[in-house]
């Protein structure tokens, strides 16, 4: 994904300092990574849901600034895992935490810390030689003195770089998360083009887009069983104004189908509709989307099934 218009390249001023490098970040689930890594880069370049465990795939979004180029990489929450999916989506965390230059260790300002933060503090510990620093993220949920003792306990929880309090809702201190990070990145040029805001596929990015609009409003079980494989996406034959995307959403049962359809497909519209604008915003021109529901039984336990869509070994 690139912004249009932009010079091809990013290099320091002569006898400037400028780093570049990658930075993660992890958390339990639904502490809000994803919507911090939008802020930071300043667009959207993940899905983001009430519902846990939404990220499933470790999305980098580039951050442009004049003395900086900071990759960072949105990984899925790490959980206790309870399908083959889970497992696979545990390991992609661990695998990321070792090729980073930072980690941003993510702790919401809104809930006490618990057991799955410990956890992660725990698995963080192992990881000698990357710097972490702890972000508690939400700030807006909660009132100072909730922040101030959120900011105390996270603090009990290991040895940190940094630590500092955020809102990517609200913007308060997203520049001071972003200098900490790149305060420990490497010196080196750029490693993207400016004007990239991510490097993922527009293809990964639709199927993201659409199952973020399957995920609004389903019931909590619903949400770990939708997949979204975009099948065909190409300009439509003679119109350069309108792009054509077929899209399968996957569930792993016959009723999970029909909650996802709705009554005479009167959901499936909706989704079809919020996806279309998101997808219209994305591409910046005109789409047909055809959205089929299709059922893969048990897909997150099924290796053979989790390979089709897209879940590597």
């Amino acid at each position: 994904m690139t912004s249009p218009g932009d010079p091809e390249g990013t290099a320091p001023e002569e006898g400037a300092t400028f780093r570049s490098g990658f930075a993660c970040f992890v958390g339990r689930p639904n502490v809000g990574k994803s919507t911090l890594m939008n802020a930071l880069v300043g667009t959207k370049v993940a899905i983001t849901s009430d519902r846990p465990q939404t990220t499933r795939r470790a999305i980098r979004g580039i951050v442009h600034r004049p003395d900086a180029q900071l990759v960072v990489v949105d990984t899925p929450g790490l959980h206790k895992p309870r399908t083959l999916l889970g497992e696979r989506l545990d390991s992609l965390v661990r695998s990321t935490l070792t090729e980073v230059d930072v980690i941003g260790f993510c702790v919401p300002a809104d809930q006490p810390v618990g057991p799955g933060d410990r956890f992660i503090a725990r698995e963080l510990a192992n990881v000698r030689r990357t710097p972490v620093v702890a972000i508690v993220t939400k700030t807006d949920l909660a009132d100072p003195e909730t922040v101030a003792a959120q900011l105390l306990a996270v603090q009990e929880l290991g040895e940190f770089a940094d630590i500092v309090p955020c809102s990517a809702e609200s913007g308060y201190q997203v520049d001071v998360v972003a200098d900490l990070l790149i305060s420990r990145l490497p010196e080196g040029m750029a490693l993207y083009p400016e004007g990239d805001l991510t490097d993922e596929p527009e293809q990964v990015l639709v199927a993201e887009l659409i199952r973020e609009a399957a995920l609004e409003g389903v019931r909590d079980e619903l949400p770990h069983s939708i997949a979204v494989v975009v099948e065909e996406m190409a300009p439509r034959e003679g119109r350069d104004d309108l792009v054509d995307v077929y899209a399968h959403l996957f569930v792993e049962r016959p009723s999970q189908k029909g909650i996802i359809i709705g009554h005479k497909g009167a959901r499936l519209k909706v989704v079809g509709a919020q996806a279309r604008r998101q997808i219209e915003a994305l591409l910046g021109t005109k789409v047909y989307l055809d959205l089929r529901v299709k059922v893969a039984k048990d897909w997150q336990r099924d290796p053979k099934q989790l390979r089709r869509l897209g879940f590597y070994d």
